[in-house]
């Protein structure tokens, strides 16, 4: 298996015990990772799981328990930046971080894996 690339929800999921989505999030990161898939978060989405830490001074604790879990964030670099414009321009309604995800899913051929219905939908309307 290649790459799979994580959204901020299923971030979010595995660092919040507390979270609708954690007991899945720990349970697709487990299968992907049995599966020798390399987890790679986007830094859109990396940020976005941090605010909460932030709010609270924890993004040590944060940070830390994504690189045990073997994640990895994957920069923003100009070819990405475009494809995310691209998809941005294409589909109104999609956010600019979602974009990114997607962009990021598609420069590095992975699958991904997220939560979020409205990105969901976008992923199924892209053509390409």
């Amino acid at each position: 298996m290649g790459s799979l690339i994580l959204d901020a929800s299923v971030l979010i999921g595995l660092l919040d015990d507390a979270d609708p989505h954690h007991q899945r999030a720990v349970d697709d990161v487990e299968a992907a990772d049995e599966a020798s898939a390399e987890l790679v978060a986007p830094a859109s989405a990396y940020s976005e799981a941090m605010v909460a830490f932030a709010r609270v001074d924890r993004i040590g604790d944060a940070r830390e328990a994504i690189a045990a879990m073997g994640i990895r964030v994957s920069p923003l670099d100009a070819k990405t930046a475009e494809r995310a414009a691209e998809l941005t321009a294409r589909h109104g309604n999609l956010r600019l971080p979602d974009a990114i995800v997607l962009a990021t899913a598609h420069e590095l051929g992975g699958g991904l894996l997220s939560y979020d219905e409205r990105l969901a939908r976008s992923v199924s309307a892209d053509d390409g």
